[in-house]
Order: structure tokens, then C-alpha cells, then sequence
């Protein structure tokens, strides 16, 4: 009967999963005509367009077109944007479709006074999917859009984001046509893998306008990015590069994170993951990894690997089947570990080879009698590494009904013996990752079916297998890539370099490549990309124009990453050679009737090279062919062109040619007229250039007309406007004579144009060409000129300009007026750096300096040379070509222990060529044995020691010193008064040397009296031998002496025992000045004190506690000082309250003072001695290897219970996963560090308090480094405690 239900249950569902295949192959069919049709697909094509149409009146008209397209288009009418319905009106409209021939019929009902159907228009609609087709009726030209076109209005460009931020990337378009149900189709790609919305990246297009959004970037969102829009017409697309740094590591030094985790292989307890290595430019290599696994919808992370594993794959084992899991690596390195990378794609633990259903009624009767499995088949090993085995297998055949799993078992080649290798766990899939192997020993394999009617025979062993690390293929050795080869850098743009390099020998299982670039003598390299690239050719962005800077490559793969390339060759960043851009202002300067003279402006861009010349072109108005002006290139930006024909319209355009070749042409001029010139106003002034562009000034430069009129030109009119304003505002009431003017009190961010006017007699002539739009506004990073005064103290003028190209020209200029004068001026230009040297500088060389640089995009400044700039800077040169060297110390002398004599003089610095000389009394003295000269150059010091100093030498002494150029001399006088007093000092210390040459005292005699009350006679001598004899005398008599002097330490002691004065007390003053008892509270207890004028031991004084005699001991100690008798009670107890009494003796009677501890103090209750304690306690020094756990417990009391805080070096920390602090019972105190680092070293300490008072224990904790020398650890001792005072809320207790 449970067979019969088997079978019909299964007949059941063979049905249903038939039904399901034939639904399944009805949808694959439908899908496959789709792909089929899309394949053949066209867009509506319009054959025979709409024509326009004229008619009488009461006439009918049929209007037709023919049109063609897959699938078949669907067409709709309209008059006047309104959809045109002919059942609404039967009678004036019929539409018929045949063939793809569509007819409008408008019957003969159009009146001459329907005005709209006269100037009525009809379109035409053809949709086909989202395209739509439009014809309009009655233009004179025919329109069809055939496809969509897409131009760019603003585009994304190469962007630079660090991890963790967010971003968009915008593009905005113009669509035409637009219509809202025919739009393109945005599409964005990512190194060409499209991009779809996801939890990362959200996709957005609309109102003219398509955006990419990231949500948290990560380095695995690093690439080429494309936006595409796709219409049936064509694809339009930009793209740009995006650039992901590493965010800032948690711990310093630390390495970037891994990127592109992705899952392998998965079953239903194995999976393998994978990913990239980081780049490493200024942090430690890489020395392995951790892979964190966490179950989708929660956000426990638990590590899978105890140790980091040092390639790129992980084998994950232990998963749960069904359930679906998230993986996550960390880097490690020597300063730490890495931020996580970005989680991987959830991955299910289940068995990918499904057994399919329609051989199951095949596989019960094959099976249907089988209870033990048969042995698995085909074992052998899929993957290869140093440290595990993956193991792969085929599932049993027969292999019964009841679920499979399998055991593994390894065997050491030669040892007969076999291992189960998972005995715990039953493994679920056809593959198992094997650990625990012994590196370079070959096992062979084995695995076991079982199901729960038994364990199947084993399979065929394996081919021995030894551990090694491989990837890929299992004869490719897991090892680093070779560096890459020679890597070459060449000029792209003004902030990018094309990067390029030779591959590695062996490039098969590289990830890719990192580049790394740096300026030329910084020695700071920096990650150009922070993720692998593929090819071998990179654009290096982000680079700072006319810096020189090198580059290296290092290939990435599984194990991680290869020894730097060699550096480059330096290039230094400029744009690539191109041919010039296009000139641009051509303006007719004057006219004979027969020739014109023509100006223009240079290309703002000369291609990187030199401009060479002008070609020129003209052709008369409506005429279509050009005509070539010269055949040799024109050297100036003005020409005559000759042999034109009198009132006839001509255009021009010229073109612009260096090495490259020739440029792009300038847009043709206006039409001029070739008549003469003959007005008394002057022509026009050309060359109109703007430069040093600011916040709120320009500068203008013109030059001046080549037609003057009928008199001398005697001034110039600037007039500007804002672009969109329409009146011109004149800049100077009075005409400048000058050919330049600055123009200020701009609107900053504004933008405005100018225009120069020519005034002579007559009165202002033609405007010069209108200039270009100009943004007031100062560009970011502009330099100014400088001033300054070389070494050999030549005056200049300097400019830096880093956008400066090799075909880039400095421009110097006084008055605006370029300098061409070499007598008085000199000009050096290196690389993107120009000075302006003053040869003979003078008054007339103060004035206006100016410096225009070419090839740039305007770059330019000037420099007023006013009368107190001149001065300083001639001050300066004046110093530098008559240099002193600075003295620290003028000359001076000191008188030395033997009574030498030493002059020395100090200057600031001297060179190793620097000279000098003494002179006394104008005649030069030598180094000998009476004048001892020497020099320290490097500090400076010169000296003469002379050993004797007589009066013969009495007078002037001088110094003179000379260092290049540089010199300076001092002098001392030693006559008279001045000189008797050196004579008089050296000859005393002369003498004194003397005496010192036998014993002598060092310090003289002193006393001083001694805690025993005795006198200490002490002194030292010095140059003592053993012979030396020592001797004591009293009022001259010789003093017997026991102590013998310390010869080592030349002291010498003699010591006068106390005498004691015995004073009998005849007043009681000393018992009567006996204060109160207070009390003190201390480290070990309380103290009871009792404050006199005077005190010693040998008074007579007495202790009492309830009446009965207290002596000193362990409990309770007496002691006192000069003024104070005190008892000290240890740990005081219940014991130990009521009333105390301290009793002092006279010669008749005594004085007693008492103290009751019976009270409601703090210091008297039985609470107050269960303070905060540290009982059971820590050790004072803790010596811990790096990576394990330390633990520091230790018992706290106190009654209440008392506060427990931890610090490390004194401040308090917080408490997270790898800090754990716990407080069990109330009296158990842990605090656990996990995984201990160098940075866990310090001093610990335990803050355990109540309202009575507390104790802190310090503990002294030192990580040392795995394979470092254990530090010698002293015997473990106990830390002290030290106390905390109790607070302020305990009353005082009364005494009495």
C-alpha cells in the first residue's frame, strides 16, 4: 500500500513537472521569436513622405505616404496636435491603411472662411515600440526624424572620492526629438559591464539629465565609467575615469582593504571565496588575510581563518545548508589590520546538482532495492594549496533512496595507516577542503558513502598528492608575478601622463596592475589606482601641471604583489604636441583701394610648439571656392593682401601652422569692402589682448592703428559693458596716450567685453574688435611677480609659471612695452621659471614690469618698481657684494687656571676656506709655543692662548677674518689700568696653580651637627698621596683621632660626641600646652594625636584605652616628634571604640587629655573600616606576548559594596571587543584584553572606592613581538595600593 501511494504520489508529480515543461517551453518559445524578432527588427522607414498641398474650395484632398518597418508600424492622424477619429465624423474624414500605403480623405466641405483648416497642419504618428515618427503638413521641407539625436551639454569628468563617501555622476543632454513616450535608453557601464540598480548604485534619467548615484563607495567601484544613450539611430556616449582612494586606516600604518570578494564553487557546507590585494606604496607588505562569513539578515560577523591566510582564496567550511551567507576579508600587515572590504553578493549553501525529476521513476527501480550506498567514484583533488587539499568526487551509483553524506580519510604515503579527517562532521556535498597536512609530505585519499542503513565500502584511492601552493592549473606553483618591465611615460594632457609598460613573462593568472607615480626628489611615492587594471596602459591623472614627475608598476595576483618595476624616465606634465588652435579677431586695418591690410590675434594655444606662421585664404562674397593669399607662411599676425579688386566684398580666414602642421582655420571674417580710406578719423587699433584678469581689474593691451587718419593719434578711449547689458561705459574720461590701461572697479564673477577707440583731431576713430567674454574673477593658484637679490647680489625680477610648455614664451615687458634693451637688461629662462636681471641698475630703472606667458590660457602679472622697493634691493645687493660676517662674540680674553692668558673671538659661521690672522700692536703673530692660535671653524671660535703673560706684552691685539667675499675684524685694548688688571689676575692664578701642586685643601673646614646631636668637623683635600700625614689640633694641642681620613674621596672627619643638659622642669608649661586629642586618619588605620610646645621620649607620658595601659606592638604603636605625642591603631575594629586617654607627668602632678571613639563620626563607626580594598592582589609588572589574551583579576571588599573603575595611564577607556572589564559577586574584578598588541602596553589601574575611603592598584603591562626576546621578567611582586580618602559627608568626631 505505501509503495501504491509512492507511486501515485510520484505519478503526480511527474504530471505536474509536465505541465510545468510544456508552460516552460511555451515561454521559451515566446522568448526565442522575441530575440528573433528583435534580431530582424527595423524602425519605421517612410518611403513616400507627406507633401503640401493647395486646393480650392469644395474641393476633396487625400493626403499619403508610404512607410515600412518590424513589426508593423501603427499609424495615427492629427490636425493641429488633436488624434484624428473618423467614426467621429464619418462624413469629412477616411483613413486606409494597404500594403503600407496610408491615406488621409478629407471630403469637399473646406470652406474658404474656415480659416483654421486653411492653415491647418496634419502630422503624422508611426509608433513602433517607444519610436515616433512625424511628418508636418504644409512646410516647404520635408522632416523625418530617422533617429534620436543625443548631444551633450555637460558631462561627467574624471573624478576623484575616497571610501565611504557618496557621489553622483551627472550628464546633462538635449534630446531631440523630444517626446515623452520615444526617449533613448540610458545606460551606464563600468569598465563595459553594464550597471544596474543595486544596493550601491542607484540609476536615475529624466529631464534631460542622467545620474549615477553610490551610496557608499568602495575601491571595488573604481573604473572607467560610461554613460550610453542607445536609441535606434545610434549610440552617443561619454566616459571618464573614477578614482577610489583608500579611506584612513583604523590604526596607523595599517594596509587598505581587499576589494572584489566574490564566491566560488558553492555546496551546501563549502564554499570558496575570493578577492583582490590591496596596493602598498608607503605601508608594510601584506602578510596575510581573514575572511569574515555572517548569515543574510543578521550582522554577527564571525572569522573563519584563526590564522591569516597568505593567498588570495579561502576554502569556507562549516556552513549550514539552506541558508544563505555574506563573506567579508580584512588585510593584514605588520602595523595592523585593514578596514573590511566591501561584503560579497549573498551566496546559498546549497547542492548545485539538482537530480533531475524525470529520471526518477528510472532511479527507483535501479535503486529501489539498495539500503547501503555504493563507494563514491572519480576522487581526485580540484584544487592544490600549501596548508589544505580540496578533495571532489562523484556521488555513488546505486546510491539508494535515503540522503547521502561522506567521510574522508588520508593516509601519509608509507605509513599503512588511515586517518578519518572529518570523524565529527558528516559532509553533505561531493567536495571537501582537507587541512592540516604536513607541508612537502604526499598523502593519498579515500571517501565513504553513507546513509542510515550503513557506511559504503571506500572508493579507489588517489594518486598521492603532495601540499604545495598552486594557482589555477595544478601545475602552476602559487608564487609572486615578475615585475613588470620597462615602463615608459609620455605627455597626455596639462594634468595627466599615458603610462605604459612591458607585461610580465608570465601573465596567465595575474589580476592586474598597480601604479604608483612621485616628483622627482621627494622620494613619497602615491597609489595612482587603488584597483587592478588589466592592460598594460594607463592614464595617470590628477597630476600637477609642469611638475616632473617618475612612475613603476607592480603586477597583483592571488599571493599578492610583485617588486616594483623600474622607475621611469622623469616627464614633466604638459599636453601633447597638436597643431595650433585656430586664430581668431580678423580685422581690416586699412585700405587702399587696391590692397587691404589685415591684423588677428594668435591661437590661444600653440599645440605645444613653436607658431611658425600664417596662411591665409580669401574668396570674394558669394563666391563658394577659397583662394590661397601666400604660399610662404606669414611670420606676423598682420598682412597686406594685394591685387583685389576696387569696391568689391571680400572674406578672409587664416590658419596657423608649427612642426605638428597646420591648424585648425578661424571662422571667416566679415564681408570688407575694398574701397579706400579717406576719413580724417583713425582706423582702428588692433591685437586687443586682456590679461592679469582679477578679482575686480583687467589689464588691456593694444597696438596701435596702421591708418591714422588726418592727424597724429593722440590718445585712446576703453569702453566696456557687461555681455548682456547694451550700453558701453567709457574707462577714461581723458584719453590715455598709452597703449595699455588697466580697468578696475569690475563686479567680481562678472563677465564683461571691451573695446579701444584711436583719438586724434578729428575724434575718435572705429573700435578695434570686440574681445571675447572675460570672467572677472581670479583663477585659483595665481602667482604674482617677485623681487629679489642672488648670492652674487644681482638684482631681478622672477615669475613662475608651472602651466608653461616647452613652446611657451616669457614675455618681459616695462610700460607694457616687451624689453629689448640687453646693456641694461638680461633675461634667463629655465624650464617654467623667467627672471629679469638689472645689469647696471639706476633710477630710471623704477617703473611698471610686466610678463606675459604664451601657449597658456592668459597667465600673466606686473610689478610696480616704486622708489622704496628700489632702495631696499640696493641695500640688499650693497650687502650681499660687500658682505661682513656676522660675530656672535667680538674679541675678548679670559684668564685660565695656570695664568695663560686666552683671546678668542666667535663668528655666526665659517666656511672650511675661511682665513683669519692675529695682529698685536700692528705686527702679525705666527703659531708657536708662546702664541698658541687655533680655529673651530664649525662653531666658529678662533683663539691664542699665550702661556706667558708679561708687561712687555701690554698694548692693542686684533682679530681680522676673511670667508669669500665676506670680512670683518675685532679688536681689544689692554692698555694702562685694563692691562694691570689681566697682568695682576693671571699672576694669581699662576701662583695658585702652583700650590696646587702638593696637598691642598679643596673645601676648608666646617661643621655641622649631626641627628645624634654630635658635631661634624669636616674637610677636603686634594693631590693626597699614602705617605700624606693627617693631623687634629685643639687650641694647639694634637687630638687623638679614631676615624682615618678617606684617602679615595679625600675626606676628612672628626667627630665631638653630644653632651646631654639635664633641666629640671620648675614650671609645668610644657604639660599645660598639651592640646585636645585629634584625630588623623592614615594609610594603615587612624591616629590620635596630642599637640605640645615641646616633646621627647624621655618624658613620662602614658597611653590608655578603657582605662587600661596601652604599649606599643603590632596593634597599636606610640610614638611623637618635637611637638606632637601620637598612637597609632592598625586597622581599626568594634574592638577598638571608647574613650582613649593620654596622661603626660610633671615632677607634682599630671595633666591628662581623653577622646571618646564611641560616637557617630565616620572615623568612629565600625562602617568606616570596610573602606573600598583590593584584596587577593595583582602583580605590579605583567610581561605578555603580542596576540594573546590577558587577564587581570583580583577580589575587591568594602562595605557598601564599593565602586570598581579601570584606567589605562590614568584615563578611562572604552570598553568594546577587545576591552572586557566584569564585576561578578560584587567582589570579583576582571578586566580581559583580547589579541594584546604593542599599543596595549602602559600602566593599568584599579579604582575601587566606597563612601569610607578606597585603595588604586597600578599594574605595569609589556607586549613584546612574537620571535622578539622574552623581556627578563623579575620574582612577581605584590603592587602596592594607594589609598583614597574617604568623602566629606562623615561627621567629625566630639572629643573631649
Amino acid at each position: 500500500t505505501s509503495l501504491l501511494c509512492l507511486l501515485v504520489s510520484i505519478g503526480r508529480k511527474i504530471r505536474g513537472q509536465k505541465e510545468a515543461r510544456q508552460v516552460l517551453d511555451i515561454k521559451n518559445m515566446a522568448l526565442e521569436r522575441h530575440i528573433i524578432e528583435e534580431t530582424i527588427s527595423r524602425a519605421p522607414e517612410i518611403l513616400v513622405r507627406l507633401r503640401s498641398h493647395t486646393v480650392w474650395e469644395k474641393m476633396s484632398v487625400s493626403l499619403c505616404f508610404t512607410v515600412q518597418g518590424f513589426p508593423t508600424p501603427v499609424v495615427q492622424w492629427y490636425k493641429n496636435e488633436e488624434l484624428i477619429f473618423p467614426a467621429s465624423d464619418p462624413t469629412k474624414y477616411r483613413i486606409e491603411s494597404k500594403y503600407g500605403v496610408h491615406v488621409l480623405h478629407i471630403n469637399s466641405s473646406i470652406s474658404c472662411s474656415d480659416q483654421t483648416l486653411l492653415c491647418a497642419k496634419y502630422n503624422l504618428l508611426v509608433l513602433k515600440n517607444a519610436l515616433i515618427f512625424s511628418c508636418i503638413v504644409p512646410l516647404s521641407y520635408d522632416v523625418c526624424f530617422t533617429h534620436i539625436d543625443v548631444q551633450f551639454l555637460e558631462k561627467f569628468g574624471v573624478t576623484f572620492a575616497t571610501e565611504g563617501e557618496t557621489l553622483t555622476l551627472k550628464c546633462s543632454m538635449l534630446i531631440t526629438p523630444e517626446l515623452k513616450r520615444l526617449r533613448p535608453r540610458a545606460e551606464w557601464y563600468r569598465d563595459d559591464v553594464l550597471i544596474k540598480d543595486s544596493k550601491w548604485t542607484k540609476l536615475y534619467f529624466g529631464e534631460g539629465q542622467a545620474a549615477l548615484s553610490f551610496t557608499h563607495l568602495n575601491k571595488d567601484d573604481e573604473g572607467l565609467y560610461t554613460l550610453r544613450m542607445v536609441s535606434r539611430g545610434g549610440i552617443s556616449e561619454c566616459s571618464a575615469y573614477l578614482f577610489v582612494r583608500d579611506a584612513d586606516a583604523l590604526i596607523a600604518g595599517a594596509p587598505g582593504a581587499p576589494m572584489d570578494v566574490k564566491c566560488h564553487d558553492a555546496n551546501r557546507d563549502y564554499v570558496i571565496v575570493t578577492w583582490k590585494p590591496p596596493n602598498t606604496t608607503s605601508e608594510s607588505p601584506v602578510i596575510g588575510y581573514f575572511v569574515d562569513k555572517c548569515e543574510v539578515g543578521l550582522e554577527n560577523w564571525v572569522q573563519c581563518n584563526d590564522a591569516p591566510v597568505k593567498v588570495c582564496k579561502y576554502p569556507v567550511t562549516g556552513l549550514y545548508e539552506g541558508r544563505s551567507y555574506i563573506f567579508r576579508v580584512r588585510a593584514v600587515n605588520s602595523a595592523g589590520i585593514s578596514r573590511p572590504s566591501r561584503p560579497s553578493d549573498p551566496v546559498a549553501a546549497l547542492d548545485p546538482e539538482l537530480i533531475c525529476c524525470l529520471t526518477l521513476v528510472t532511479f527507483i527501480n535501479l535503486t529501489g532495492h539498495v539500503q547501503i550506498p555504493g563507494p563514491p567514484t572519480n576522487v581526485h583533488a580540484s584544487e592544490i594549496s600549501k596548508t589544505y587539499v580540496v578533495l571532489s568526487w562523484d556521488p555513488p551509483v546505486p546510491r539508494g533512496r535515503e540522503p547521502l553524506t561522506y567521510f574522508i580519510e588520508k593516509s601519509m604515503v608509507g605509513s599503512g595507516s588511515w586517518q578519518r579527517v572529518n570523524a565529527q562532521v558528516a559532509v553533505k556535498s561531493p567536495r571537501y577542503a582537507v587541512f592540516d597536512l604536513a607541508e612537502g609530505k604526499p598523502y593519498v585519499f579515500r571517501v565513504l558513502s553513507a546513509n542510515k542503513h550503513g557506511i559504503s565500502d571506500p572508493s579507489e584511492i588517489t594518486e598521492p598528492i603532495q601540499p604545495q601552493d598552486t594557482i589555477g592549473k595544478l601545475n602552476s606553483l602559487f608564487i609572486l608575478p615578475s615585475a613588470p618591465g620597462q615602463v615608459v611615460a609620455t605627455r597626455n594632457t596639462k594634468t595627466s601622463v599615458v603610462v605604459q609598460w612591458d607585461k610580465p613573462k608570465h601573465e596567465e593568472d595575474l589580476y592586474g596592475y598597480y601604479i604608483d607615480y612621485s616628483v622627482v626628489g621627494s622620494n613619497r611615492w602615491e597609489q595612482s589606482n587603488h584597483k587592478p587594471i588589466k592592460y598594460n596602459r594607463f592614464v595617470v591623472h590628477g597630476l600637477e601641471t609642469g611638475e616632473k614627475y617618475v612612475f613603476r608598476v607592480k603586477a597583483a595576483n592571488a599571493v599578492g604583489l610583485s617588486e616594483n618595476s623600474q622607475e621611469s624616465e622623469a616627464v614633466t606634465v604638459q599636453a601633447a604636441l597638436t597643431c595650433p588652435s585656430y586664430p581668431h579677431g580678423i580685422t581690416l586695418l586699412n585700405c587702399d583701394g587696391h590692397s587691404m591690410t589685415l591684423g588677428w590675434k594668435a591661437p590661444t594655444y600653440s599645440g605645444g610648439s613653436p607658431i611658425l606662421g600664417y596662411y591665409m585664404d580669401k574668396r570674394e562674397a558669394n563666391h563658394q571656392n577659397w583662394h590661397e593669399v601666400n604660399s610662404s607662411l606669414i611670420t606676423r599676425t598682420i598682412y597686406t593682401v594685394k591685387d583685389l579688386t576696387e569696391d568689391a566684398f571680400y572674406e578672409f580666414k587664416v590658419a596657423a601652422a608649427n612642426l605638428i602642421g597646420i591648424g585648425q582655420p578661424s571662422d571667416p571674417s566679415e564681408h570688407f569692402k575694398c574701397k579706400a580710406w579717406t576719413m580724417p578719423e583713425p582706423g582702428p587699433a588692433y591685437g586687443l589682448t586682456i590679461c592679469e584678469v582679477r578679482n575686480t581689474s583687467v589689464v588691456l593691451l593694444w597696438k596701435a592703428p596702421v591708418y591714422e587718419g588726418k592727424s597724429p593719434i593722440t590718445g585712446y578711449l576703453v569702453d566696456y559693458k557687461e555681455v548682456d547689458a547694451e550700453d558701453w561705459i567709457t574707462a577714461n574720461e581723458k584719453p590715455t596716450s598709452k597703449r595699455y590701461l588697466k580697468v578696475t572697479d569690475l563686479h567680481e564673477g562678472h563677465t564683461y567685453v571691451f573695446k579701444v577707440r584711436a583719438v586724434n583731431d578729428a575724434g575718435a576713430g572705429k573700435s578695434s574688435e570686440i574681445s571675447e567674454p572675460v570672467l572677472v574673477e581670479e583663477r585659483p593658484g595665481t602667482k604674482e611677480i617677485y623681487s629679489g637679490v642672488d648670492d652674487e647680489g644681482n638684482i631681478y625680477l622672477a615669475f613662475e609659471c608651472k602651466e608653461a610648455t616647452d613652446a611657451s614664451h616669457f614675455a618681459w615687458g616695462k610700460s607694457y612695452e616687451e624689453i629689448d634693451d640687453s646693456h641694461k637688461f638680461k633675461i634667463e629662462t629655465e624650464g617654467n621659471h623667467s627672471k629679469l636681471y638689472f645689469k647696471n641698475p639706476d633710477k630710471s630703472d623704477v617703473g611698471t614690469y610686466s610678463i606675459s606667458v604664451s601657449d597658456t590660457d592668459g597667465v600673466s602679472s606686473s610689478f610696480v618698481m616704486d622708489d622704496e622697493e628700489f632702495e631696499r634691493l640696493m641695500a640688499l645687493s650693497y650687502e650681499i657684494k660687500n658682505p661682513t660676517i656676522p660675530l656672535k662674540s667680538e674679541l675678548a680674553y679670559e684668564v685660565l687656571d695656570k695664568g695663560e692668558v686666552r683671546f678668542w673671538i666667535q663668528a655666526e659661521s665659517l666656511s672650511p676656506d675661511s682665513t683669519f690672522r692675529f695682529v698685536i700692536n700692528d705686527k702679525e703673530v705666527e703659531n708657536s709655543d708662546r702664541h698658541k692660535i687655533n680655529c673651530d671653524r664649525p662653531n666658529g671660535i678662533i683663539e691664542m692662548v699665550m702661556e706667558k703673560f708679561t708687561i712687555d706684552n701690554e698694548g692693542t691685539y686684533t682679530v681680522q677674518i676673511q670667508d669669500g667675499k665676506a670680512k670683518n675684524q675685532s679688536s681689544l685694548v689692554l692698555i694702562g689700568d685694563a692691562f694691570k688688571g689681566v697682568l695682576a689676575e693671571s699672576e694669581l692664578q699662576r701662583k695658585e696653580f702652583l700650590r696646587k701642586q702638593g696637598p691642598h685643601f679643596s673645601e676648608f673646614l666646617h661643621w655641622k651637627v649631626t641627628e645624634e646631636c654630635e658635631v661634624l668637623l669636616s674637610c677636603k683635600v686634594a693631590n693626597t698621596k699614602k705617605e700624606t700625614d693627617f693631623k687634629w689640633y685643639k687650641d694647639g694641642s694634637g687630638v687623638e683621632v679614631v676615624e682615618l681620613p678617606d684617602l679615595q674621596k679625600g675626606e676628612c672627619h672628626l667627630s665631638i660626641p653630644k653632651v646631654l643638659y639635664h633641666l629640671p622642669i620648675t614650671n609645668y608649661s610644657f604639660c599645660k600646652s598639651a592640646s585636645p586629642l585629634k584625630i588623623l586618619c592614615t594609610e594603615e588605620g587612624i591616629r590620635l594625636q596630642c599637640f605640645l610646645k615641646y616633646y621627647n621620649e624621655e618624658m613620662k607620658v602614658t597611653w590608655s584605652h578603657r582605662e587600661s595601659k596601652i604599649s606599643s606592638g603590632e596593634k597599636t604603636k606610640i610614638g611623637g616628634g618635637e611637638d606632637v605625642a601620637w598612637l597609632q591603631i592598625r586597622e581599626p575594629t568594634e574592638k577598638d571604640k571608647g574613650n582613649y586617654t593620654f596622661e603626660i607627668f610633671g615632677s607634682k602632678e599630671s595633666y591628662k587629655r581623653t577622646l571618646d571613639l564611641s560616637g557617630q563620626g565616620i572615623f568612629l563607626r565600625s562602617d568606616l573600616y570596610y573602606r573600598g580594598k583590593v584584596i587577593g592582589g595583582l602583580p605590579d609588572v605583567v610581561t605578555i606576548m603580542d596576540g594573546k589574551t590577558l587577564n587581570l583579576t583580583c577580589t575587591v571588599f568594602g562595605n557598601p559594596d564599593p565602586e570598581v573603575v579601570w584606567f589605562k595611564n590614568d584615563k578611562t577607556f572604552e570598553i568594546d571587543e577587545h576591552y572586557a572589564i566584569s564585576l561578578e559577586q560584587g567582589k570579583y574584578a576582571s578586566l580581559t584584553i583580547k589579541g594584546v598588541t604593542s599599543e596595549d602596553s602602559g600602566k593599568y589601574s584599579i579604582h575601587v572606592k566606597n563612601k569610607y575611603g578606597g585603595e588604586t592598584v597600578d599594574v605595569t603591562v609589556s607586549v613584546y613581538r612574537h620571535g622578539e626576546k622574552m623581556p627578563e621578567i623579575k620574582p612577581g611582586q605584590l603592587a602596592k595600593p594607594r589609598p583614597i580618602p574617604p568623602s566629606e559627608e562623615v561627621l567629625k568626631p566630639q572629643a573631649k
